[in-house]
């Protein structure tokens, strides 16, 4: 059941009835139906896949109480150990088996060898990494006595299938999303329409920039041994908007969707495309997934204490884990190579913590140092996109390749000029509201109510006009 569809449209308004007015102000029985809604939303994917799911469920509930229940640090231990392998077996089975086996494979044949492998036709559940991260994130916490278990299954299960964030996060904390389920939730009108109107900017994100982008990007791919350099580019930077738009379109979504049940989620991107170094670009790009390598992977090895080459290392293994995070392709791990090349200079000259707020805070427009810097950045991320896009480094490499000839001044052979400007008003937009938590939470709101509305169904229009068939959204497959 995707966001962007006619079932969605029926399925949130009947949740929001019941959760309201069936539901009313008794915390428990809300519970139990966001827990019904949530299960329901996920087996419309698979059903066969709720069993996974509630077992992970659990494990993490369990796992928890008795790591809080044990008596010695070494039982302490061994429950966390039981839980963590027990979650990610599942994780490599499902994601990376045929990939570990088909690599392997292909390193024999490398020394002469042909060997008969054996892969799986697996079928990738959705959201695995997701709620994976949640149960992880729930029992490390718990071990390292920053959060005390739950003993409400109820409570526990909704944290970690409440269905806005189910599929493609974003990646919750128990100390955060936990404590909102547990207490008493009011109906306010005033979160109800902010969260709708972040709802619709993630309909357009995700329709109107994405949806589109990404017809003329597949177009381009698909066909680049044939185009010029200057098709290429366009291609690699209409991608780049595709997963922008497609991703924190969905996060849009929804933290729209939990804020009309009385929740509210982490955000999960602030405006990358306006950072001006790498490492600012990785502070606002996918935050929950960043945040969480930085607790759990980063800060554990060590961080940036003991000197800069173990710096070094900690990021260059968060970066590359990043990357194989996203999928089981050596391209995925490529980009994550690639992002700390670049984050890299910044780390060595401790110029990684340079750019903290949002670029010209305060002021209409950046000063041309800053332009030239949020341009540079966001070449760099194009350009790291090619590989994240691309079926094999081969294709990839090839792609690259083709950027750099004589043709890269040419007329591009495709050029969408309507989406090229939606995308240029789109950018005027995300930058006027940059400061907000979304695009048009401020510069909408402010306006007389006449022209909000008018600004509101010129949206909706133009919506409906690019609405086709639904498209799934990118990170399901991650």
């Amino acid at each position: 059941m995707l966001f962007n569809s006619l079932e969605f449209a029926i399925f949130l308004p009947i949740v929001f009835f019941l959760y309201w007015f069936v539901g009313k102000e008794n915390t428990r029985l809300q519970n139990i139906i966001i827990l019904i809604s949530s299960l329901f939303f996920y087996g419309c994917w698979d059903y066969r896949f709720l069993f996974l799911l509630s077992f992970s469920i659990l494990l993490d509930f369990y796992s928890g109480i008795k790591i809080s229940e044990a008596a010695t640090p070494r039982s302490k231990k061994l429950w966390l150990i039981t839980s963590i392998t027990i979650n990610l077996g599942f994780l490599l089975f499902f994601k990376y088996y045929n990939f570990f086996v088909q690599s392997f494979a292909d390193l024999l044949m490398n020394f002469g060898f042909q060997p008969n492998i054996w892969t799986l036709k697996i079928i990738l559940p959705v959201g695995i990494s997701f709620y994976t991260f949640h149960g992880l994130s729930y029992v490390i916490d718990i071990y390292k006595g920053r959060s005390e278990p739950t003993r409400n299954l109820i409570d526990y299960s909704v944290f970690v299938s409440f269905f806005p964030l189910l599929v493609a996060g974003p990646i919750e904390r128990a100390s955060h999303l936990l404590p909102q389920v547990q207490q008493a939730r009011h109906f306010s009108a005033e979160k109800a329409s902010d969260g709708l109107r972040q709802i619709l900017w993630g309909l357009f994100k995700k329709i109107v920039i994405a949806d589109v982008s990404a017809m003329y990007a597949n177009e381009i791919f698909s066909s680049s041994t044939h185009l010029h350099a200057s098709t290429l580019v366009l291609g690699a930077i209409l991608f780049t908007f595709q997963i922008y738009g497609d991703f924190s379109g969905y996060s849009d979504i929804a933290l729209g969707v939990a804020r009309l049940l009385g929740f509210e989620l982490l955000k999960n991107f602030s405006y990358p495309y306006f950072s001006r170094d790498i490492a600012e670009f990785w502070r606002r790009w996918h935050i929950s997934l960043s945040s969480w390598f930085k607790d759990y992977v980063y800060i554990p090895l060590g961080g940036s204490r003991g000197g800069k080459l173990k710096a070094v290392r900690n990021t260059f293994i968060i970066f590359l884990l990043s990357g194989f995070w996203h999928g089981a392709n050596w391209t995925f791990i490529f980009w994550g190579l690639l992002n700390a090349i670049y984050f890299l200079p910044l780390l060595l000259f401790d110029r990684n913590r340079n750019n903290i707020e949002i670029a010209a805070k305060g002021k209409t427009l950046p000063s041309l140092r800053e332009f030239f810097a949020i341009l540079i950045t966001f070449a760099q991320v194009v350009f790291a996109w090619i590989f994240f896009r691309a079926e094999s480094l081969r294709y990839a490499f090839n792609y690259v390749k083709g950027i750099f000839s004589r043709t890269l001044f040419s007329t591009p052979e495709v050029f969408p000029k309507t989406q090229l400007v939606l995308i240029a008003i789109f950018l005027v937009i995300e930058w006027l509201g940059r400061e907000q938590p979304y695009a048009i939470a401020g510069i909408s709101i402010q306006w007389p109510r006449p022209v909000r509305w008018s600004f509101y169904f010129m949206i909706i229009f133009i919506i409906a006009i690019f609405k086709g068939s639904p498209q799934q959204f990118i990170y399901f497959q991650f």
